[in-house]
């Protein structure tokens, strides 16, 4: 089952703390169905993130989606925040979409490390780059 933005969402909003919500995002790591290893190449490799980092998008029946990976269990959960955001969004709709926003309305835009939040932008970066090619 994939979970929606909506739902995470409504969790973040039940969760107290921050370390509540570093476990949950950590849960969304580990239930994300990352990119396939074979995939994780140095073309699909996300250039300013501290850990690795692969987004794979792609145009389905007039949809935007991708497959993401990273090796650090924090970033997989980040990943999976996106993908909950972006993936089965038609692309004027996808487009429009602000990911930093949504994230700080999450709590998190204060609550990650400059380095994770660098790399947050700079996958934010990619799709919306990707987004623009296609339109």
């Amino acid at each position: 089952m994939t979970i929606t933005f909506e739902e995470i969402s409504e969790t973040f909003e039940l969760l107290d703390d921050w370390e509540e919500k570093y476990r949950y995002i950590i849960e969304l790591g580990r239930n994300y169905d990352a990119l396939d290893e074979t995939l994780r190449t140095d073309t699909l490799k996300i250039d300013g993130c501290a850990s690795q980092v692969w987004l794979l998008p792609k145009m389905k029946d007039g949809k935007f989606y991708f497959e993401g990976a990273s090796d650090a269990i924090i970033v997989s959960g980040l990943v999976s925040i996106l993908s909950a955001l972006y993936n089965g969004e038609e692309i004027n709709k996808a487009i429009k979409i602000n990911a930093m926003d949504e994230f700080d309305n999450l709590g998190l835009g204060a609550n990650l490390s400059t380095q994770r939040s660098n790399g947050l932008s700079s996958m934010i970066k990619n799709i919306q780059t990707y987004l623009a090619s296609t339109s």
